[in-house]
């Protein structure tokens, strides 16, 4: 494109123009340029100008619209006037037309003539403008040009000549605009401008991001020639090594020496092998030498055979179970649990006894933090074995277990296997944590694939989905452990023998947290041992006024926060005296207000009160049941955000004293009359479960005979529909939950008479205990001094008060006659 003069053209230019629609950019006045046209409608055009003298108008089509214009609502209305200065028709049919641009333009109206478009047009100029104020504005257009040429090498030598031959400014921003990576749009907006240094100024704009753009182009570019340049040099490096492996007689092929190495550990294992695992991995093997390195499935058939060599095949031999180490080891770990560690100790003699490891699966049942993990790790101290814990808790895809099919992509084997090859032995310790918190979803049931993992009768051949071939699980000691059987399955629960872990009292909790918990502590926090000295008392205040959960993991944390602040003490103040006692009035210092404190003690100081035992996977709590009348008709509240057996139970116990108020001497009409409300205080719990039946009972009964029951005795006992007490669960937490309340005395089923026996003296000293069987003793020991006279209700109060009434008119009456 050359800038020419257009002077003599800028005189004699027509009103009317024939309209050209061109894109993706527009043209600019000034230049001599080619176009072409396939269209033939365009052609005819064309052709219509050449002979009415040449000249043409150019409007750019707007973004989205087509070439081929039928209205001029797809163009835009401002323009280049062009004179045609030769055509070239191409073979295609096409035409190559040379033009040369003179000015712009803008359209007037669109005048109708047929097909063809002509525009009624206005021809412009641009504003007026002081020569020496562009002078400046040119400068810079040079100076940025020059750069950009310096990082493009798309802009040639021809274009800064041509640029060096334009003086007038304006003319040299549409020449350079017409030659730069600007966008139709923007091009179009620079073309309407006919201010010239407004113009500059815009160019100056798409100039400095072309410069940004061409930086960031040339940064990419050696990033890539660089990376280029580094695998080319790995690759004649690796070809070099190829060389002299090939020189020292060395395999040069990585493929050979990964299948030898494969080989060669398959021979190691081979002997252990089963027929169908043998024949499984040397079709494998065989496979894998038929694959091409880059082909994906030489590491799928790679990853597999692994796998499998990953396992322990070689039977190892169990070591004699000593029952003194293991009682010495269990003794070392853990303080009491005497029962506990009397239950397992006589597992292991069983499985040292026997002469195969098949038996009952272990699940410790208990509350957090009473150390169900730890005793299985104790035990894996015990027997010598290793140990290996995972947890089950919130899983809901059995794969998890049982490992994916080799047909996924990504597939791995389950944690069983995995657990395996992490202990790299076939008779390791497996520890299956929250083995209740299973759950289900359309991925499987992790539950059902537990099953075949712990059955003793199916496990010796076990087969994990990804790999696909039996291994044997009996040599296997597997330990669950859970907060509640209640949400293990029923199947799975049969397979294993439940021994229930306790919690602690606190005077446990001082043993614990002075042989166990503050060594550890004071070890984490970087202190010695002699540094901080825990007094029993401070422990057992610790423990009953911060910490009265089942376990001591509360307790461990409220050490731990204690130490802490011991440990910044002690770091900035260097001249402190060690070692440092705790005191009464430190402990607020650093726990704070006590969570626990006589405030806390539920009571039953009012009629239609009494005092429940639960037991909860967070261990034994106290409930207050509550209960109120007002006159009605019969109906039964219920408030507390309570299950539907516990609804149960509060019904029964209702039904069963409507139904014996002549037993117990009650006014029939009272449950006509009144609506019962029973409430379970803190109603953000849910709380659940039958054993609150005979609490229900006393409650109403306390509640109809306005009585206060028996001060610091408290009870639990499902109740059935005859009165009889059924027995409870979670005898131990109760008690502890009891003593922790400042109970005294305490009711309980019959049935549970073997469980109170086992119950170590520590648990229940300072307890009274009622052994009752029929509700009607349980009222007996709550209302000592409940004669069971007939007492006025409220009902037979108002009807006294008739007869008196009645009494006064008769007598009245009398005396009127007498009178008369």
């Amino acid at each position: 494109m050359k800038d020419i003069d257009l002077m003599d053209e800028e005189r004699a230019l027509p009103s009317n123009l024939f309209i050209l629609p061109v894109g993706p950019v527009p043209v600019f006045p000034g230049l001599l340029t080619h176009l072409m046209f396939t269209e033939t409608q365009d052609i005819d055009v064309i052709n219509k100008a050449i002979k009415h003298g040449g000249m043409i108008g150019l409007l750019l089509t707007k973004e989205n619209k087509n070439d081929t214009v039928e209205d001029e609502d797809s163009l835009y209305t401002v323009g280049t006037a062009a004179k045609i200065i030769k055509q070239i028709k191409l073979p295609d049919g096409g035409v190559h037309v040379f033009i040369s641009t003179i000015k712009r333009f803008s359209v007037k109206s669109f005048l109708d003539s047929g097909k063809y478009l002509i525009a009624e047009v206005d021809y412009l100029n641009n504003k007026d403008y002081d020569k020496d104020e562009l002078i400046p504005w040119a400068r810079q257009l040079f100076t940025e040009i020059k750069k950009l040429a310096e990082q493009d090498p798309m802009l040639n030598e021809q274009l800064k000549l041509n640029m060096i031959n334009i003086e007038e400014p304006g003319k040299l921003a549409d020449f350079l605009i017409s030659n730069l990576e600007i966008t139709g749009e923007d091009q179009q907006e620079l073309l309407e401008c006919l201010d010239i240094r407004e113009r500059i100024e815009k160019l100056l704009i798409h100039i400095k991001n072309e410069q940004e753009i061409s930086r960031i182009q040339k940064s990419i570019l050696f990033k890539v020639n660089k990376k280029v340049e580094r695998q080319q040099r790995e690759y004649f490096l690796r070809q070099e090594l190829k060389t002299i492996q090939m020189e020292l007689g060395m395999s040069s092929d990585p493929k050979l020496a990964l299948i030898a190495k494969l080989e060669k550990q398959i021979k190691e294992v081979q002997p252990y092998f089963n027929e169908e695992v043998r024949e499984k991995v040397l079709d494998e093997i065989e496979k894998l030498k038929g694959i091409e390195m880059i082909v994906p499935d030489f590491n799928v058939t790679r990853n597999y055979i692994e796998n499998i060599l990953k396992l322990p095949w070689k039977p190892s031999s169990d070591k004699k179970i000593s029952i003194a180490t293991a009682r010495k080891v269990l003794n070392r770990d853990h303080y009491g649990m005497n029962d506990v560690k009397d239950r397992i100790l006589e597992y292991l003699a069983v499985r040292a006894l026997k002469k195969d490891n098949k038996g009952a699966i272990i699940c410790f049942v208990g509350a957090p933090g009473v150390g169900k993990t730890s005793i299985g790790r104790s035990i894996a101290t015990a027997l010598n074995k290793q140990y290996f814990r995972f947890s089950v808790g919130g899983m809901k895809d059995e794969s998890e277990i049982k490992g994916h099919r080799r047909t996924y992509v990504g597939a791995i084997p389950g944690k069983i296997v995995k657990g395996l090859q992490t202990c790299k032995t076939n008779n390791p310790l497996f520890l299956i944590d929250e083995i209740d918190k299973m759950g289900q979803s359309f991925q499987g049931d992790p539950a059902s694939a537990l099953l075949e993992v712990l059955d003793p009768e199916q496990n010796s051949s076990f087969r994990d989905n990804y790999l696909d071939l039996p291994f044997d699980l009996s040599n296997v000691l597997f330990i669950a452990t859970a907060n509640s059987i209640n949400g293990i399955p029923g199947p799975l629960l049969d397979r294993m023998e439940l021994i229930e872990v306790g919690g602690y009292t606190s005077d446990e909790k001082v043993q614990i947290g002075k042989k166990y918990l503050v060594p550890k502590s004071l070890t984490k926090m970087g202190l010695n041992k002699s540094d901080i000295i825990y007094s029993p008392s401070i422990l057992k205040k610790i423990a009953e006024e911060y910490s009265r959960e089942a376990g001591v993991r509360n307790f461990e944390k409220n050490l731990n926060k204690i130490n802490r602040k011991l440990a910044m003490k002690i770091v900035e103040n260097k001249d402190i005296e060690l070692p440092l006692k705790i005191e009464e009035k430190d402990i607020i210092d650093f726990l704070g207000i006590p969570y626990f404190t006589s405030d806390n003690i539920i009571v039953a100081n009012k009629p239609g009160m009494a005092i429940g035992l639960a037991w909860t996977a967070m261990g034994g709590d106290t409930l207050a049941i509550e209960s109120q009348a007002a006159r009605g008709n019969g109906k039964l509240q219920l408030t507390g955000q309570l299950g539907d057996v516990m609804k149960e139970s509060i019904n029964i116990a209702y039904t069963y004293l409507k139904c014996n108020t002549e037993k117990y001497r009650l006014s029939h009409s009272y449950f006509n009359n009144y609506d019962i409300h029973i409430h379970v205080p803190e109603g953000a719990i849910k709380k659940d479960g039958p054993s609150a039946g005979v609490t229900m009972t006393t409650a109403i009964y306390s509640l109809i005979t306005n009585q206060i029951i028996k001060p610091k005795l408290a009870m639990t006992g499902e109740l059935s529909l005859m009165g009889k007490v059924m027995p409870i669960g979670g005898l131990k937490e109760k008690v502890l939950a009891a003593k922790r309340n400042k109970i005294r005395e305490i009711i309980i089923p019959k049935q549970n008479k073997k469980d109170l026996d086992k119950l170590d003296p520590k648990v229940t000293k300072g307890i009274v205990f009622h052994i009752v069987e029929d509700v009607s003793q349980v009222l007996e020991i709550a209302f000592p001094n409940d004669k069971k006279a007939v007492r006025p209700t409220v009902e037979q109060k108002d009807n006294n008060e008739q007869v008196k009434l009645i009494s006064a008119a008769v007598s009245n009456a009398v005396k009127e006659a007498i009178r008369g």
